[in-house]
């Protein structure tokens, strides 16, 4: 290979496909978003889903299989997925998403596993497994510490050694080790001052040599901030097209002694090893699919994943619905289902998305009337109101189908609050005063604020449960199936008792993780927060006792029995904490789990295997794992706040060197982090807290929606015009997905987006302009497009005589 093909063949040819070189035959390969279905364009290719792709299964969410906490259902979802990737000739399948559900209200939780990394790790390395069981390489993202959509191009995670890894890093280190990824994506963001993409903490020291990661690394779209350093640190991959901008970089680095010849022929190895192993023997040949195979697992997977929130007892318990009995359904979302989430995730089901509406016939219940009742969006229309008061005074059941709308979660955008629409919460609190009897359906792929609770007899959450997942529902309302899903995210009363309400999201450049190891259930637990529902819970139409608790080194053996009168599942749970631990810690943490299933009276004895991360802690003194000396409560139960068996196991310890002095750090020794001061953070990260905040002039890695600082009256006009349609979107209830990405941009991710007509020189002008040089600005913005376009018509003159060369040769 010459130089310029190895500099050029580091950055995709378009929207999704990485160089091609033909005279040494070597393909390109192609690239997929999937983390619950293909998305592959037959047109015009974009990465936010706005073009149609074609058709393809879609699956239940991660978010809504996390609930389902079954590692076999994950890995049998992979096999479809990577089936259907390579029926279609993609190479890569962009996913599975295991970022970390810091906060509630980030607007891609829906893709994302869970807030626990254990549980995350667990379930993307099952997808891994699977996806690259059919020869398609699975790629994890997003790597790492991305946990909101605001300026998610622009902004630095601000954080710990050991929050990073205990708590960000932990499941794609399963996903590595355990799922053996051969792809993995670089986040947008910088961590601790330096861009994902081009960290050599992450990408050389802790993925490459400590968890001895031999694939390729992937930019997430326009994640690319200095293609030079990237190379250097081994990402292989900058996508999705940037040009030949990039590639003069390296060429321009290499001779200037910035970056070696070795370095860069590091890189492209990785890549040609992916590049020919993904292509040998492949076919462009689209090949059929087993569809109503992949539909009815689509199913099982949205069954499994149902959570039984709530279900009255009165003389017996108020589900399963009895049959015959006269049943009103009522909600949009009864009769037009939210299936999935928005944005780069989105798939063209290859089956119509079922409805409940429809499908309720086919069941054992007498419907007598189905209507919408509210709109989705918020828009009031009092004649559904009354259609839908005036049905429900007839029957004996309402199913009352509401939840997050479309707009709620999306990509690009975080959500502003965790409450439900109020039109539907008007509308549910005016049916139960003329029929009590109300089973409340919930979809969304959130966790979700319930003042109303009260007004519903049972509750099932659904998530965001795939093209069948309306049928799955009914089979778990009727009795065909026995709800079995245990919640992946604790359930908070309210916003404002979340661990990261004062830090989410960040005001500035800086996100501050300040809560630290604090997520989730680890800060609820450990503070006694009350909370609506804990993590791991989950209800079932039987019972179930636990028995007999035994542990030894390797593990721990309890007895599980199904002491209702229906055959279930159900989910054990072990979790770990040293009581007067000298290092602090949560009071107790996810370790290990199974899911079971028992006949009725049936008994198992189940073993739950401890493993090299069960009682570790980063020790940022020693800079490695340890393991504290102490007698550790291992804790077998239904969820976090449901243990049923105890018992002890004693460690020895591995270190007598501890990293911190209690007296300086009081409030993460008990947990209660919402008011953590600068000092006791600063005592954390072992440095100042960095200052995020803007000053001077905007720069290339300020984003667009950060104008408001621009000294250019042009500039300003520009953002708050994009401001005002960005609002006026958000009020109809149709939010831009191409606008939130413009908004949000960096000002060099638009070099990295427009396929070589913007080079970085020319961004430097673009900035020079905002900054209130308009004319030192122009000259450069001219300038540089057509020397750009000069030196790019030069690099493909070379590209193209080299293979004119090649083909003479043959």
């Amino acid at each position: 290979m010459t130089m310029e093909e190895k500099a050029a063949i580091l950055s995709g040819k378009n929207e999704w496909q990485s160089r091609d070189i033909p005279r040494l035959n070597i393909p390109s390969i192609f690239l997929s978003d999937g983390p619950h279905g293909i998305r592959k364009q037959a047109g015009t290719g974009d990465h936010l889903g706005l073009n149609e792709s074609l058709p393809a299964t879609c699956f239940p969410t991660a978010a809504t299989v996390a609930n389902s906490w079954d590692i076999k259902l994950g890995e049998d979802i992979g096999t479809a997925l990577g089936e259907e990737a390579a029926s279609q000739g993609v190479h890569v399948l962009l996913g599975p998403g295991l970022n970390i559900k810091r906060s509630p209200l980030c607007g891609r939780n829906f893709e994302y596993f869970s807030e626990d990394p254990y549980l995350a790790g667990k379930m993307a390395a099952a997808y891994i497994k699977g996806i690259q069981s059919q020869g398609v390489y699975a790629c994890p993202k997003h790597f790492a510490v991305n946990s909101q959509e605001l300026r998610r191009m622009a902004m630095n995670s601000v954080l710990d050694e050991r929050t990073l890894r205990e708590i960000y890093l932990t499941g794609f280190e399963i996903a590595v080790k355990e799922g053996g990824a051969k792809a993995i994506m670089t986040s947008y963001n910088e961590v601790n001052g330096t861009y994902a993409n081009e960290n050599g903490h992450l990408l050389k020291d802790i993925l490459r040599q400590e968890w001895g990661f031999d694939g390729i690394v992937v930019t997430d779209w326009g994640a690319s901030n200095d293609h030079v350093k990237g190379v250097a640190c081994r990402s292989n991959l900058e996508m999705p097209t940037p040009g030949f901008d990039s590639a003069r970089e390296i060429l321009r680095a290499v001779e200037e002694g910035r970056l070696t010849a070795e370095e860069l022929d590091l890189c492209v190895d990785d890549l040609l090893d992916a590049v020919l192993t993904l292509t040998e023997g492949r076919t462009e040949t689209v090949k059929d699919i087993d569809a109503e195979a992949h539909h009815a697992l689509a199913k099982r997977a949205a069954a499994e994943s149902i959570v039984l929130l709530k279900n009255n007892m009165e003389e017996r318990p108020f589900l399963p619905l009895q049959e015959k009995c006269n049943v009103a359904l009522i909600g949009d979302f009864a009769v037009t289902s939210r299936y999935q989430g928005a944005g780069s995730s989105m798939v063209n089901p290859a089956k119509e998305a079922e409805t409940m509406e429809r499908l309720i016939r086919d069941y054992e219940v007498n419907l007598i009337g189905c209507v919408s009742g509210y709109s989705r969006f918020g828009n009031e229309d009092e004649a559904q109101k009354k259609a839908a008061l005036d049905l429900a005074a007839k029957a004996e059941v309402v199913i009352y189908c509401f939840g997050l709308n479309e707009v709620s979660e999306v990509e690009g955008m975080d959500r502003s609050h965790m409450r439900i629409p109020q039109n539907q919460i008007e509308l549910l609190e005016a049916i139960v005063k003329v029929n009590p009897n109300i089973v409340g359906v919930l979809s969304g792929g959130s966790a979700i604020e319930m003042p109303w609770q009260s007004c519903c007899k049972a509750i099932l959450h659904g998530y965001l449960g795939g093209q069948a997942g309306a049928g799955a529902m009914l089979d778990v309302l009727t009795g065909k199936v026995n709800p079995s899903g245990r919640l992946a995210e604790t359930y908070p009363v309210r916003y404002e008792d979340t661990p990261a309400y004062r830090y989410f999201p960040a005001t500035e450049r800086n996100a501050e993780y300040r809560e630290s190891l604090y997520v989730g259930y680890r800060y609820y637990d450990t503070s006694r927060v009350r909370v609506q529902y804990p993590f791991g819970f989950g209800l079932s139409y039987t019972d179930f006792a636990y028995s007999d608790i035994q542990a030894d080194e390797s593990g721990v053996t309890f007895t599980l029995t199904n002491t209702g009168g229906r055959d279930g599942a159900e989910v054990a749970q072990m979790y770990v904490g040293l009581p007067n631990a000298i290092v602090f810690r949560p009071g107790k943490e996810l370790k290990g789990f199974a899911k079971v299933f028992l006949k009725a009276g049936e008994s198992k004895k189940v073993r739950i295997p401890f493993d090299d991360k069960t009682f570790r802690y980063w020790n940022v003194k020693t800079n490695q794992w340890e393991e504290e000396q102490g007698v550790y409560q291992i804790m077998v139960g239904a969820s976090v706040s449901d243990i049923r068996l105890e018992t002890t196991v004693e460690k020895e310890g591995t270190t007598s060197e501890y990293p911190y002095n209690p007296a300086l750090m009081p409030y993460y020794y008990t947990g209660i982090i919402q008011q953590i001061t600068d000092r006791e953070f600063e005592t954390l990260l072992g440095h100042p807290v960095p200052t995020g905040r803007w000053s001077g002039e905007l720069g290339i890695n300020d984003a667009v929606c950060q104008m408001y600082y621009a000294k250019s009256g042009l500039a300003r006009l520009i953002y708050n015009i994009l401001t005002k349609k960005k609002k006026e979107n958000e009020e109809k209830g149709t939010p831009d997905l191409n606008l939130l990405f413009q908004y949000n941009i960096p000002f060099r991710g638009i070099a990295k987006m427009t396929g070589g007509m913007v080079s970085m020189d020319m961004i430097r002008g673009v900035v020079l302009i905002v900054n209130g040089h308009f004319f030192k600005g122009m000259r450069q913005v001219f300038g540089g497009f057509f020397a750009n376009r000069k030196a790019n018509r030069q690099y493909e003159t070379k590209l193209a005589a080299e293979e004119k060369k090649g083909a003479q040769q043959i």
